[in-house]
């Protein structure tokens, strides 16, 4: 019988490295559709969704226990800060002067450098109401972490209404010129098992970011039109990561950023509008990506390898999943044509993600 108000519980999970205490929350929808969240890296653990018939299994991937999430991993489902995605050579000059950034990636500093928000046990407090189930994380970054300037106060919202949505909605000010950019880095399975490769994907972009060797971009945003990159109408996941194309090859898949339709060069966040589909074979699931961002970054597992395995000792393989990054564009802190990621004092960065499930409903949830 389904629940008829969203509900949240609580257990413990286990101590992070630092020694404090991680905790697991809950959050239920009386859809069916539930989220779990942990305190250490504010980590999507799980994400239980019923299919057309009913039947409901977790559809991001995740580990076990703190000590293989606090390993050097993947981000599964990790919050990332305080810049997604890369920032070349891990420097940047904000206000004429330059600060560096610790390099964890080939040479370049990825998801906020080797202490980022992914490795921090964040504040927790459960909020419900009549239609929705939320969990508010909350989180103090002092200046000069990890070489950013100013410090930083973050709040995370996840949250699931009546209607099944998980919604991802972040909150961050500063007492100095800064560079923020938040996501989550969920890996999406939407059939619960196997591989990805069945999946169809769409994406609202008429361009994207292609990247060098080391997945900095090369420059100015390319035409999608007659490429793999072309995901303005569905297509097969198996089918674009085989092509032979220079950028697929040189990823081994998608990790690139898709410039999302209607993203323009003014800071701040747009408009909360669709920037993506994805559909399990024969549509049993199917997932809406909703979002305020100017960019989504699309992940297809490419560096899987099937060392990690979940609790159900199921190896997370290569195009196991695929991860749907809102976020602003990598190395935008160095790039003065793509949107700012420039916060300043005063002024709070403001960003939204929705995860609708129209399957549930029967058709297309409405925005």
């Amino acid at each position: 019988m389904l629940r008829s108000r969203p509900t949240v519980r609580h257990r413990p999970f286990g101590t992070a490295p630092s020694g404090e205490d991680v905790g697991l929350w809950r959050l239920e929808s009386p859809s069916g559709v539930y989220a779990e969240i942990l305190t250490y890296g504010g980590v999507l653990h799980a994400l239980g969704v019923p299919d057309t018939r009913g039947e409901t299994a977790n559809v991001v991937l995740s580990l076990p226990t703190v000590d293989q999430y606090a390993g050097k991993g993947p981000y599964l489902g990790a919050l990332i800060g305080r810049y997604a995605n890369r920032i070349a050579h891990g420097r940047f000059t904000l206000d004429g002067t330059t600060y560096r950034v610790p390099v964890n990636d080939r040479g370049h500093a990825l998801h906020g450098g080797p202490g980022g928000f992914d490795t921090r046990v964040w504040a927790a407090t459960p909020v419900l109401g009549d239609d929705t189930a939320a969990l508010r994380l909350a989180l103090r970054s002092p200046d000069g972490d990890m070489g950013f300037p100013g410090a930083l106060d973050v709040t995370v919202t996840y949250a699931v209404d009546a209607a099944g949505t998980l919604s991802f909605t972040c909150a961050a000010t500063t007492d100095r010129p800064t560079v923020v950019s938040l996501t989550n880095h969920a890996y999406f399975n939407l059939a619960g098992a196997g591989d990805v490769l069945g999946h169809t994907l769409q994406v609202d972009a008429a361009a994207c970011l292609p990247v060098d060797a080391d997945g900095i971009p090369l420059g100015p945003l390319r035409d999608v039109a007659d490429t793999p990159f072309d995901l303005t109408s569905p297509r097969l996941l198996g089918e674009c990561v085989r092509a032979a194309d220079e950028q697929i090859i040189l990823a081994g898949g998608y990790d690139h950023c898709w410039a999302l339709s209607g993203t323009g060069p003014e800071p701040g966040p747009g408009p909360l509008r669709h920037a993506a589909r994805l559909a399990a074979p024969a549509e049993s699931r199917v997932m809406e990506v909703w979002t305020t961002a100017p960019g989504l970054q699309v992940y297809t597992a490419n560096q899987l390898d099937g060392s990690l395995s979940d609790g159900t000792g199921r190896a997370l393989e290569r195009h196991g999943a695929v991860c749907l990054e809102t976020q602003h564009f990598p190395d935008a802190p160095n790039r003065a044509e793509y949107p700012s990621a420039v916060l300043r004092p005063g002024a709070t960065a403001h960003r939204r993600t929705e995860f609708r499930f129209p399957h549930l409903a029967g058709d297309a949830q409405v925005g």
